[in-house]
C-alpha cells in the first residue's frame, strides 16, 4: 500500500510538472553554453579580419599604437590607391585570375570523372588503386618540388604559365575522395535505367550524375579558387618573368622594401580577402551540402 502510494506520488501531475521544468531548464543551460562557444569561436576568426581592415585605413602612426586603436582618426582610403599603384595590381590580378580559372575547369573535368571512374565503374584493383591515389595525400608539395622543377625545366615550361595550370588537369586526391563519397550516394539505378535506354558511360557522367552533384562540385570549385587565389610557392618556383606574377608575389615586393608599408600590406590584404568571402557566402548553400553528404556513404 505504501510502496503504490510513493509510485502515485512519484508519477503525481506535480512531480512531472517539476521533472519537466528541470530539463527545460537543463536543456536553455545546455543551448547557452553552445550558443557561447560559438560566439567566442566566432570572434577567435572576426577580430583578426576586422584589426586587418581597421589597419588598412590607417596611418602606420595610428598602426602600432599602444594601447590599439581600432577606429582611426581620419580614415586613409588613399592607402588602397597607394597599394594598387605600388605594383602592377591589375596586371597581377589579371594573372591570378586567369590561372584560377583554368584551375577550376581542370580540376572539375578531371577529378569528376576520375571519381566517377572509382565510384560506379567496376574494374579489377579498383579499391587497391583507390587507396593508392589517397596514399599520395600524405606527400607534401615540398617533396615533389624539385622533381616537378626539373621535368618543367626540361619541357621548357619555366617562365610560362603552364605549370601551374597543367597539372590541374591531372587530379587531386582530395576532391577524387570527396567527389567519389558523394557519387556513391546517388542511387546506382538511375544511371542502370540510363543504360537500358542507350546512354554510355560518358552520358551517364556528363548528363546525369555531375548535374546531380553539384553541390560537391561547388565545394571543389571553392577550394580550388581558394588555394590558386592565395599560392605562393608555385608562382615564385615556376614564373620567372614579372610580367607572369600574381597578386601574392605582388605582395611581397611590397614586403621586401626596406622599411615595409604595413598599412599598404592591409590593403592588399583585404583586397585579397573579400574575393573569397564573396564566393564562400554565395555558394555557402552548396558548399555546406557538398560538404556533409560526401561523408554519408562510403
Amino acid at each position: 500500500m505504501e510502496a503504490s502510494c510513493e509510485r502515485n506520488g512519484a508519477n503525481s501531475p506535480r512531480n512531472r510538472t517539476r521533472q519537466f521544468k528541470s530539463w527545460k531548464t537543463y536543456e536553455s543551460m545546455q543551448t547557452a553554453v553552445v550558443y557561447v562557444l560559438l560566439i567566442a569561436f566566432s570572434l577567435a576568426f572576426i577580430v583578426p579580419f576586422l584589426w586587418l581592415v581597421s589597419g588598412s585605413l590607417k596611418s602606420s602612426s595610428e598602426l602600432f599604437a599602444n594601447p590599439p586603436i581600432w577606429i582611426p582618426e581620419t580614415i586613409r582610403w588613399d592607402n588602397f590607391i597607394a597599394a594598387f599603384t605600388a605594383f602592377p595590381f591589375w596586371l597581377y590580378l589579371k594573372n591570378t585570375l586567369f590561372i584560377a580559372g583554368f584551375n577550376i575547369v581542370g580540376a572539375v573535368l578531371s577529378n569528376t570523372l576520375i571519381a566517377y571512374g572509382f565510384a560506379r565503374i567496376e574494374w579489377k584493383y579498383r579499391e587497391t588503386v583507390f587507396v593508392i591515389v589517397l596514399a599520395t595525400m600524405m606527400m607534401p608539395f615540398q617533396v615533389t618540388m624539385i622533381p616537378l622543377f626539373i621535368l618543367f625545366q626540361k619541357m621548357g615550361w619555366i617562365g610560362t604559365f603552364l605549370p601551374m595550370i597543367v597539372p590541374a588537369f591531372f587530379g587531386n586526391p582530395f576532391f577524387i575522395f570527396l567527389l567519389r563519397q558523394f557519387f556513391l550516394t546517388i542511387p546506382k539505378d538511375l544511371t542502370e535505367a540510363a543504360k537500358v535506354d542507350g546512354a554510355s558511360e560518358f552520358r551517364n557522367y556528363w548528363r546525369m550524375i555531375v548535374p546531380l552533384s553539384m553541390p560537391v562540385v561547388t565545394t571543389v570549385i571553392i577550394f580550388t579558387f581558394i588555394r590558386a587565389w592565395g599560392d605562393f610557392i608555385g608562382p615564385l618556383i615556376f614564373l620567372g618573368d614579372n610580367k607572369l606574377y600574381t597578386l601574392s608575389l605582388g605582395v611581397q615586393q611590397i614586403m621586401s622594401v626596406n622599411d615595409p608599408r604595413w598599412p599598404l600590406l592591409m590593403a592588399v590584404g583585404v583586397s585579397m580577402t573579400l574575393p573569397v568571402l564573396f564566393i564562400f557566402f554565395l555558394m555557402q548553400k552548396y558548399f555546406i551540402q557538398g560538404v556533409v553528404f560526401s561523408g554519408i556513404k562510403g
